[in-house]
Order: C-alpha cells, then sequence, then structure tokens
C-alpha cells in the first residue's frame, strides 16, 4: 500500500514537473486511454450478441421447409443471419423472370438471389470491423504522442539549462527530464493493453465473417434445391385417376369369334387330260 501511494506520489510529481505540451499531450492520452477501453469492452459485447443470435438463426432454419414461409413466421428474428434470409426472401420475390419453368430461368433468378445475399454479407462484414479502425489509429497514435511529449519536454529542459549557464546542475535537470518521460509512459500505457483487445477482437471478428459467408453459401444452396423440387414438381405429369379392378372385370375372350375356323387343306393337281399319275 505505501509502495502504491508513493508511485502515486511520484507520478503526480512528475505531472507538475512536465511543460505545458507534456500536460496537454498527458491528458489528451487519458481520453485516448477512455476512449480505446470504451471501444473493446462496447465492440466485444456486440459481437457475442451478434454471435448468439446467429446461433438461434440457424437452429432455426436448419429445421425450415420453405425458406419463404420461415421467413414470414420469424419476422422478429435479429442478427446477421436473419438480415441474410430476409435479403434473400426479398429478392425471390422481387426477381422478375416470369414462372420458372426451366432450368434457364432457374439459373437467372439464383444469380438475382446470390448477388442480393452478397451484398448482405459485404455490409454485415463492415458492420463486425466498426470501430476497430479507430482502435487501430489509437494505438498507433499514442506511443508517438507520447514520444512527442518526451522530445518537447527534454528539449524544454536543456535549453532552460543553457540559459542558466555554468551554475545550471544535474539537479535542476533531472525534474524536467522525468516530467518529460511521463509522457512516453502514458502513451505506451494506452497502446499496450489496446494491442491485445485490437487482436483479439480482430480474431473474433474475422473468425464471424468466415461463418457468416460459409451460412451465406448453405443458404444459397438450400434455396436453389427448394427452386430445384418445385420445378421438377411442376413438370411432372399427372398421373390418371386409378379404378379399383375386380375379378368380375375380367371376361373371358371367345377365341372362335376372333380367330377364323381352321379348314382343311386342299391341293388341287393339274395332270392334264388322258395322263394317269404313275408314281
Amino acid at each position: 500500500m505505501g509502495n502504491f501511494l508513493f508511485f502515486s506520489a511520484g507520478i503526480v510529481q512528475y505531472f507538475s514537473d512536465s511543460n505545458f505540451a507534456g500536460k496537454a499531450i498527458i491528458c489528451v492520452l487519458i481520453l485516448f486511454s477512455v476512449g480505446a477501453w470504451t471501444i473493446m469492452i462496447g465492440k466485444l459485447l456486440e459481437l457475442l450478441e451478434i454471435k448468439k443470435q446467429n446461433a438461434v438463426a440457424e437452429q432455426k432454419i436448419a429445421k425450415a421447409v420453405d425458406i419463404e414461409e420461415f421467413a414470414e413466421q420469424n419476422r422478429g428474428m435479429k442478427g446477421s443471419y436473419a438480415v441474410l434470409i430476409k435479403e434473400a426472401v426479398s429478392a425471390m420475390r422481387n426477381a422478375d423472370v416470369g414462372a420458372i419453368d426451366s432450368k434457364e430461368m432457374l439459373s437467372i433468378k439464383m444469380g438475382y438471389v446470390e448477388n442480393a445475399i452478397a451484398r448482405a454479407v459485404a455490409n454485415q462484414s463492415q458492420i463486425y470491423e466498426t470501430k476497430m479502425v479507430m482502435l487501430g489509429s489509437i494505438i498507433s497514435g499514442a506511443p508517438f504522442l507520447g514520444l512527442l511529449g518526451t522530445a518537447w519536454g527534454v528539449m524544454d529542459s536543456f535549453g532552460a539549462m543553457g540559459a542558466e549557464g555554468a551554475s545550471a546542475t544535474l539537479q535542476s535537470l533531472a525534474p524536467g527530464v522525468s516530467g518529460a518521460l511521463l509522457t512516453t509512459i502514458a502513451g505506451l500505457v494506452v497502446a499496450i493493453p489496446s494491442v491485445f483487445g485490437y487482436n483479439g477482437l480482430l480474431s473474433l471478428s474475422k473468425g464471424m465473417v468466415l461463418t457468416l459467408e460459409n451460412f451465406a453459401s448453405s443458404l444459397a444452396d438450400k434455396i436453389e434445391l427448394q427452386e430445384r423440387l418445385k420445378l421438377s414438381q411442376k413438370k411432372m405429369p399427372a398421373s390418371p385417376a386409378r379404378q379399383d379392378l375386380q375379378a368380375s372385370d375380367f371376361k373371358p375372350r371367345d377365341l372362335s369369334a376372333a380367330t377364323p375356323a381352321q379348314q382343311p387343306l386342299r391341293f388341287d393337281l393339274d395332270l392334264g387330260e388322258g395322263e394317269d399319275f404313275e408314281k
């Protein structure tokens, strides 16, 4: 406890020894730190909530038979997967290709649907990565801002030492230098935790984008399979109504009426007049 109080008192003393530029830079770095932690915590909660919503949507659509009916029955569903389903169904309804009666027309309609799903994937991927650029800017800028404060403070300290001339000592120079170095430490304190948070959020968002693309592909396959099944049912000819056949419906066939009576074969041989047939 005593060491912490001594450390805190030393930080306050170093801050008071800093020049005006150093104090201003430290205040800016404090704002950067608050902003970085707010972004990291808020983004983590946002991604976890989207991931939970996507898991619910994936479980529901796995049991669905007709995508359009599923979207109609689950209008209140939220999450990135829900957005993809809604965009796909909207594209199916808006695809003005007439009746799907051939593979060519089905291919045109599926191309329209797949383009709509691809646009939705791009938009949702951008949502996953929102505020990450700001966090990266804080990570990159904080150390350089702290270094600027240090260089400025050291410059002022040596300038004041030169003005004092021969009477300047190291004891008079040390407070200004320690105050100047405080800005570098502040910059690193802001940047180091932000780096770990940024890498963790980036890994999580990339994994979610990958699963989003896989779901989009499976959704397109499911819609195409559904449309092909409808097309095959349209092309299948209607079977005539079957009647129950009974034994009484079968009658023996009268072969004598259908087949002419068999007559004996006769051979007329003209041997000529006055001629005897000899063996």
